[in-house]
């Protein structure tokens, strides 16, 4: 059908390639995190178990495999099971046969992380859990090897990529002052929830090079998204501009598979000449290579075509709320609009925090909690302790207890899964104790536990030379008293 030819993109191939593997190699990363954090946070003896929360969950409104039956058996399997299924497409595999392969295999990793997601609770209440389930659905109409990607899915993605980054930009220039007078990052990479290995050096970056940061960010969110829709090679440079972006942004700080998201989202407006012009290891026509081997070249089936137009019309229409959420005053943040959390709205730090706050929990084995007692601090993974550790790089994993941890002091202390924490630590729970990266008294229990609540900063170079330190802490003030288990309990 010569009038369909307009919705093959043969010229994709490279943009599909990348965008299928790379998107479940997000979601295999996704998986395994969940397996080694889920039990311990949300499972049967967890911090917020989820049957618990299944119990008092009465409209039960969101998809949940688990809204009939949760265990942490279960809770594996499906882990287990999205990890089997997220290396078959990162291997190439769906991909060798027909459309429908590949996009049963997406459409089965985007349910069993919806299923997790929406029990998951304040654990899983980041944005870039809707942002991966949105990407999964739709690259599950890609197609596969066998028929030419499809240029309105191709083009969806751009406008997932679009909101994703314009959200972000219009939450900045609406959200606090720091973005508009460019003192943003005087702050930011200090106060961040998670800093990298890198995050010291770019904080101690001159202040003008701080501005030009701001200025950067704001060109790169507010104007460049909407040339990822122009021609090439326009199209292909603004997918450029965000991928060098979000390079700096992996590089100087852990925001889960937020920038690598965002990344792999860019390729969808990167064409195979522009790819090629870039790395010429790239072929310039691998749709022609598609074609002489009976794949990637030929046109698309009628009933794949329909499948497609299908599920075009769907996000389309899907796209009103979120489209006039951007043009709103009052703009949400991380949002969705129906029950499938397909086409949401993003966004994030329309505000930065000017100082870092940080929750330190400690315990001793002494029998009076006074300050003569033996305090140890316990170590988390990701989060700022040791004033002379390095951060290290996470991203793309996900450390979800660093980050509860981190909006602690924004919030409030008293929260209950974190009183459930420190029972867990009196206790000794050798699955939380795995979540951590140091457990002061190796695997003994605590005769009591308190909370600090201390100001870091980073370390000027001459205080590093001088103290060892990356970081400079200063006690604030006991956010917790001394806690202990009742004597029936012991």
């Amino acid at each position: 059908m010569e009038w369909a030819a307009w919705f093959d993109a043969p010229e994709y191939e490279f943009a599909r390639q990348v965008l299928q593997r790379g998107i479940a190699t997000l979601f295999f990363v996704a998986f395994l995190s969940c397996r080694n954090q889920f039990p311990a946070l949300l499972g049967e003896r967890g911090l917020l178990p989820v049957p618990d929360y299944l119990d008092s969950f009465r409209r039960r409104r969101r998809p949940s495999l688990f809204l009939w039956r949760y265990s942490d058996r279960l809770l594996r399997m499906v882990c287990w099971g999205g990890m089997a299924i997220s290396a078959t497409l990162v291997l190439g595999l769906p991909q060798l046969g027909p459309p429908w392969l590949p996009m049963i295999a997406f459409l089965a990793l985007w349910l069993l992380y919806m299923s997790i997601v929406n029990v998951g609770q304040t654990f899983y209440g980041f944005g870039w859990e809707m942002l991966l389930l949105e990407a999964g659905f739709t690259v599950a109409f890609l197609g596969s090897d066998q028929t030419p990607p499809p240029r309105t899915i191709l083009i969806l993605l751009a406008w997932l990529l679009f909101r994703l980054e314009f959200g972000a930009g219009m939450i900045k220039i609406r959200g606090g002052s720091e973005w508009r007078d460019l003192t943003a990052l005087y702050y930011h990479h200090e106060t961040q929830p998670m800093p990298g290995p890198l995050s010291r050096q770019a904080h101690l970056l001159p202040k003008p090079l701080h501005r030009m940061e701001v200025l950067g960010n704001h060109f790169a969110q507010l104007v460049v998204p909407f040339f990822l829709f122009a021609p090439q090679p326009l199209a292909g440079i603004a997918a450029g501009i965000i991928i060098f972006t979000q390079l700096w942004l992996v590089a100087s700080g852990n925001f889960a598979w937020l920038n690598w998201m965002a990344i792999l989202l860019a390729f969808a407006a990167v064409s195979d000449p522009v790819a090629h012009a870039v790395l010429p290891v790239i072929p310039l026509d691998w749709h022609a290579y598609g074609a002489a081997s009976g794949a990637g070249g030929t046109q698309a089936p009628v009933w794949w075509l329909a499948v497609v137009l299908a599920v075009t019309l769907l996000l389309l229409v899907l796209s009103y709320w979120p489209a006039r959420n951007l043009l709103q005053h009052r703009q949400l943040m991380n949002a969705s609009f129906n029950r499938w959390q397909l086409v949401n709205t993003y966004g994030a730090f329309g505000t930065v925090t000017k100082m870092r706050i940080e929750i330190v929990v400690e315990g001793t084995l002494d029998d009076e909690p006074d300050d003569d007692a033996d305090w140890r601090e316990y170590g988390f993974r990701g989060k700022p302790g040791d004033v002379r550790r390095l951060p290290r790089q996470w991203a793309p994993y996900h450390l979800r207890l660093d980050w509860l941890m981190w909006f602690l002091p924004l919030r409030t202390v008293h929260e209950e899964w974190f009183y459930a924490f420190l029972a867990k630590l009196l206790e000794a729970d050798r699955a939380v104790l795995r979540l951590l990266r140091k457990d002061p008294f190796d695997g003994a229990r605590p005769r009591w536990v308190r909370v600090h609540s201390y100001h870091y900063r980073f370390a000027s170079r001459a205080e590093r030379r001088e103290t060892g330190q990356r970081w400079i802490r200063t006690l604030l003030y006991e956010a917790i008293p001394p806690l202990s288990l009742p004597p029936g309990s012991r």
